[in-house]
């Protein structure tokens, strides 16, 4: 198939590359949910 194995080798870099990331798509890993924190303004809460 490839007479150069430099060309060999690349190209199966190339497709461990690529089966690696639609593998991540596929199956992404769980995200721990954080809460928030917003800051909220101290003119809120001023007299009017």
């Amino acid at each position: 198939m490839f007479r150069n194995p430099l060309l060999l080798l690349l190209a199966l870099v190339f497709a461990l590359l690529g089966i690696g990331l639609l593998g991540i798509g596929a199956f992404p890993p769980s995200v721990t949910p954080e809460p928030v924190e917003r800051i909220v303004p101290a003119d809120r809460f001023g007299t009017r």
